[in-house]
């Protein structure tokens, strides 16, 4: 067996790390591979690896270096939908950190070295990235701050400060890259202090097994520094949600999550292998065991736990080499019809492609208003008008990724599926395919730039069977619509189907509204539109959370999902581990407690 020993390790929190890369926001792009794109975001980023947290903004998305446009056409025709809209005020900084109360951490654990109760640390632990936690950041209503927050840098840290938080009462958050947008990492209001786990420290690849294909790595591994130190031997995860650039290996796991890709590379739960967790019980040890059919599975079981089970510390992934070449294409269909049959069929015929994503004719009109300038937008109309393509015309994003004869076959019986349904190709789309890549992580900024015009946006998604598509959509898409007609508000949403499987897909609905006077009312309105959204699909036939796990948020409505007694034996196993219930109580499954 041959193992490769890395030696990459993280610089001192003291140095300055440089800013991830950023890839041009230029709309006028040659056409090139993502695999470009990648290697270069990779390369600049190997010297810093993880993109430390001082560097990311405390009241929004991402690095402070990166901002996204929106065009103007864009946000008038948002604001044709929803009318007028007027920016709400922002606090600063030094205006919350006034807020933070003095830490009620016992001396055994505030003086340790890992442990830090500055205010600036605690506050940028206190949120993720729900728009609950926006209206919090901007408002500066944070409510709750962890009293300290540790920084361990081996399991045996993490095994200390889980024994020191039973033998002095602490509730423990677990924390990755802070990108949850469902309120995974928000500390809870109780009478016990709080310490939040930073796993940022333990962002290394330990170890390669290139005859088995299993990295292991240190579970607050970013994105980008997972696939840069895969790189140096030749290898990839290929696990890219959109919030790659700041989210972990840890996070990923404990929510399940779903990278772009995941038709070609697989989901998170195709990837991980085994590992270690921490629990307040013990170290549970994961064994990398291929297939087994030796009672219940224990890496399935501790999968989507989201912190409440323990903290992972480090993960055994599976990975591949290095793909000859990768590229990202756009075709579009004269109707969602069209559009839907086409990505049935690639998935149902097992036609190796590597992503395979279908906007509705709302979306589609939206992102190439959003996109493009007016010139760009007027060249792109005008090709697809003259092909035949109406108002009804859906965009579909696809991708290959593996030797240069795999994807030639693929895209040979893709492009055959495409003309069988109407399609219109050409040097345009694939240009705007290239363009997808180039932008394909900056999609989150794009909320802070709206949010600077006064436009409220927010996300939910789901997962149901193929000949439930059409009416799950629609009953999404209704119920978020008329969620304020009584306040005398209009809601523009639209959708598309993000991940496909032989027998369903997940779809994913992005909405927008106004801000209202104050952030106290504007949050009324999230609430409204977030209950009827999430009504809408709790219905017994999706899946209340396909990508972003449970959080805070979903938890009251997963017995739909799962049955009451789907909800005890998750609640029994959870009890298991954690029989006192300190870590991440009120995530993934309700839980009330006396102050």
């Amino acid at each position: 067996m041959s193992t490769i020993k890395s030696l990459i390790r993280r610089p001192p929190k003291s140095d300055k790390a440089a800013p991830l890369a950023v890839i041009s926001d230029h709309n006028n792009t040659d056409s090139t591979s993502l695999d470009t794109d990648l290697k270069s975001l990779i390369l600049k980023t190997h010297a810093s690896l993880n993109t430390p947290i001082e560097q990311t903004r405390w009241n929004g998305w991402g690095n402070v270096s990166i901002n996204k446009k929106v065009s103007v056409h864009g946000a008038t025709l948002i604001k044709s939908h929803i009318g007028k809209t007027k920016k709400l005020k922002s606090v600063s900084l030094q205006h919350v950190l006034k807020t933070v109360p003095q830490s009620r951490l016992p001396a055994a654990i505030s003086n340790l070295a890992i442990v830090s109760i500055d205010n600036e640390d605690r506050l940028r632990h206190a949120r993720g990235q729900s728009f609950p936690d926006w209206i919090a950041m901007h408002g500066g209503d944070f409510e709750v701050f962890p009293d300290g927050v540790a920084f361990p840098e081996s399991t045996n840290d993490v095994e200390q400060l889980l024994k020191l938080a039973s033998e002095h009462d602490i509730i423990v958050i677990p924390f990755g890259g802070g990108t949850s947008v469902v309120g995974h990492i928000n500390p809870p209001k109780d009478a016990r202090p709080v310490l939040t786990i930073a796993m940022g420290q333990m962002d290394q690849l330990i170890d390669l097994d290139t005859e088995s294909q299993i990295a292991t790595f240190g579970a607050g591994t970013q994105g980008p520094a997972v696939e840069a130190q895969l790189d140096e031997h030749g290898y990839r995860l290929g696990h890219y949600p959109q919030s790659w650039e700041l989210s972990t290996l840890g996070g990923w796991i404990a929510a399940r999550s779903s990278g772009q890709q995941s038709l070609g590379y697989g989901r998170i739960e195709q990837m991980f292998a085994g590992g270690t967790l921490v629990t307040p019980q013990g170290v549970l040890e994961i064994a990398d065991i291929p297939a087994s059919s030796a009672g219940p599975d224990l890496r399935e079981m501790m999968m989507g736990t989201e912190g409440r089970a323990g903290i992972f510390t480090t993960v055994k992934m599976r990975v591949q080499p290095q793909p000859e070449e990768e590229a990202f294409k756009v075709a579009f269909l004269p109707n969602w019809e069209a559009g839907k049959a086409v990505l049935k069929q690639a998935v149902q015929s097992n036609i190796r492609l590597s992503m395979l994503r279908l906007s509705n004719a709302i979306e589609t009109d939206a992102h190439l208003h959003l996109g493009t300038s007016p010139s760009q937008f007027l060249a792109i109309s005008t090709y697809l008008k003259a092909r035949g393509l109406g108002s009804d015309k859906v965009m579909l994003t696809y991708g290959v990724s593996g030797d240069k004869a795999q994807n030639k076959l693929a895209l040979s019986q893709f492009n055959k599926l495409l003309k069988q349904n109407g399609s219109v190709t050409g040097k345009i789309t694939n240009i705007m395919g290239s363009v997808w890549a180039h932008g394909r992580f900056k999609f989150p900024y794009l909320r802070g730039t709206l949010w600077e015009r006064g436009i409220m946006v927010d996300t939910f998604e789901t997962a149901t069977n193929w000949n439930n598509i059409d009416a799950q959509m629609t009953q999404m898409q209704d119920a978020v619509r008329t969620s304020l007609v009584e306040d005398g508000e209009e809601v523009m949403a639209f959708t598309h189907i993000s991940h496909v499987y032989k027998q369903d897909a997940s779809i994913y609905t992005t909405y927008f509204f106004r801000a209202a006077k104050d952030h106290a009312s504007t949050l009324q309105r999230w609430q409204k539109i977030k209950h009827a959204a999430s009504q809408s699909v709790a219905n017994g036939q999706a899946t209340i959370s396909h990508q972003h796990g449970v959080g805070r948020d979903h938890a009251p409505y997963l017995a739909a999902e799962k049955g009451e007694l789907g909800l005890q034996v998750t609640r029994d196993m959870l009890r298991s581990l954690d029989p006192e219930q300190r870590m991440n109580p009120g995530v993934l499954l309700e839980q009330k407690r006396s102050l």
